[in-house]
């Protein structure tokens, strides 16, 4: 095994946050939520992530008000009942876990008041308890969609100050960053799509104006969050459709955004409309790295980057500066302690869990003498959940 730290394990600084390493849980919904509150789901969801070792855990979509939930049972950010059940579980993540907590704050928009994923994915109907959904143009996601209220420039800054309010509970709660939902078609992506938006006003027409009312929102968000902490914007590098956001103009709205102060982009796609791509291992990288060259903002790549070595083959040469893993660290949720293992790298452990690493298997590799020998070279350290060499 090399003795030089894989790239995927080099530290990264985000203002005065130090990321441990450049591996990102990603939001991953759960649709487990009661009004809005965590439930001990959660608990146990992110309490098991917490202890990962990677370098953040950003929470799931979170709602700025009831109106912006996906669905019934998405997380929400906008009462003190809200702020309460969510401070009970970043409390124990914080308390039992060795990695940052971050969230991802947001607004679903004309996407909003429909069912889970597991249970169609379909728009609520009336005698389902269905609510309002808002949008830049009064234009239905799909066919038998709701028909979204057209956003006035009075609801706009409802909206924001929705943001802005839920930022100051982030910062009551003790999250180390905050990320805003600007992809996938919902609220935000809506705005900066050519396919949602089709104002005619100086929100709609030109890429300047369908990004105005999104910069507004972070700015928002950025004046009330801490100088201190990174905030960042997940935001789509193509809508996988000609009629849609184009890469250049996800370019131009990452540009803008860096002069706002936004730390990191997590980029992906698609979300507009019904349109999909062909999907494989690291199928949205492209768009990341074309963003990151051009911004020089420390970027995010998505999508099945499953294999540890493609991801510290992407971080190496250069292609993004993290990678963020959402179901992945689902079916394997020591992923980061897999990718360290087989990239010859050191991974914080909890002290409960310290000797699960496989490098304290002494003969514990009967095919493999060079693992063997690595085995009798290490040791637990003062603080047993580092590993260190012997001398």
């Amino acid at each position: 095994m090399s003795n030089e730290n894989p790239a995927l394990f080099e530290q990264l600084q985000l203002r005065q946050l130090t990321l441990p390493n450049r591996i990102i849980i990603a939001p991953m919904c759960q649709y487990s939520a009661d009004e809005g509150k965590t439930t001990d789901w959660h608990l146990i969801h992110l309490g098991n992530l917490a202890q990962s070792g990677c370098g953040m855990l950003i929470l799931e979509a979170t709602a700025v008000e009831p109106r912006g939930r996906i669905t019934h049972g998405c997380l929400g950010l906008y009462d003190d009942e809200t702020e309460s059940t969510l401070s009970r579980v970043v409390e124990a993540c914080k308390k039992y876990g060795n990695t940052p907590i971050g969230i991802q704050l947001g607004h679903a928009g004309r996407k909003a008041s429909a069912h889970p994923p597991q249970n169609g994915g379909a728009p609520l109907k009336l005698d389902e308890d269905s609510w309002e959904t808002i949008a830049p143009s009064d234009i239905p996601f799909a066919n038998d969609w709701h028909r979204p209220r057209q956003m006035d420039r009075s609801l706009m800054k409802h909206v924001i100050e929705a943001h802005v309010q839920a930022v100051h509970r982030c910062e009551r709660i003790g999250f180390d960053a905050v990320e805003l939902h600007g992809a996938h078609g919902y609220l935000v992506s809506s705005f900066l799509s050519p396919i949602a938006n089709q104002r005619t006003d100086e929100y709609g027409g030109p890429m300047q104006n369908r990004m105005r009312f999104p910069l507004e929102l972070f700015a928002a968000m950025r004046e009330a969050w801490p100088a201190t902490k990174p905030m960042g914007v997940r935001f789509n590098g193509t809508d996988w459709d000609d009629k849609g956001l184009l890469l250049e103009e996800a370019i131009e709205f990452g540009q803008a955004l860096k002069k706002l102060g936004c730390d990191f982009f997590d980029i992906s796609g698609g979300g507009n409309n019904l349109s999909r791509p062909e999907v494989k291992p690291a199928y949205q990288v492209q768009f990341a790295t074309a963003i990151k060259r051009a911004t020089g903002i420390p970027t995010m790549a998505v999508g099945m980057i499953r294999d540890p070595h493609l991801a510290e083959k992407l971080i190496s040469e250069g292609a993004c500066d993290m990678i963020a893993i959402a179901r992945g660290f689902l079916f394997e949720p020591r992923w980061s302690w897999k990718a360290a293992y087989e990239l010859g790298a050191t991974c914080d452990y909890p002290a409960q869990y310290a000797r699960a690493n496989p490098l304290l298997w002494p003969q514990a590799f009967p095919d493999n003498q060079e693992l063997n020998d690595t085995a009798l070279d290490w040791e637990v350290g003062a603080a047993p959940h580092i590993m260190v060499p012997k001398n």
